[in-house]
């Protein structure tokens, strides 16, 4: 009884630790993203959203996944692989997004 209490509090705190997800809030407060890396699926999205008091904005260069958006956004993902998000205006915030087929 105790090993399956355990797993009902380990398997969803796993996945809100940036595990698989369909769709997520990526934060960015304190010139940060709320997590660095993150594992979708194939055509799933995160939802960006700005709670800092800077502006930012969220770009890849990543081959299948380009993009140069506003800091509060929602991106779909469509080539997996794995795409590296930044903030153009501040660059230490980086994202690692893991896209899966």
């Amino acid at each position: 009884m105790r090993k399956i209490a355990t797993l009902l509090l380990v398997i969803p705190l796993g996945l809100a630790a940036g595990g698989l997800v369909a769709m997520q809030t990526i934060r960015q407060q304190g010139r940060m993203f709320s997590i660095d890396s993150v594992t979708i699926k194939a055509g799933g999205s995160l939802t960006f959203l700005n709670d800092d008091n800077v502006p930012h904005n969220i770009a890849s260069i990543s081959k299948g996944n380009e993009f140069n958006l506003g800091a509060s956004t929602d991106i779909t993902f469509t080539a997996a692989g794995e795409a590296q998000v930044f903030c153009a205006i501040h660059p230490r915030m980086k994202l690692t997004v893991k896209i899966s087929d």
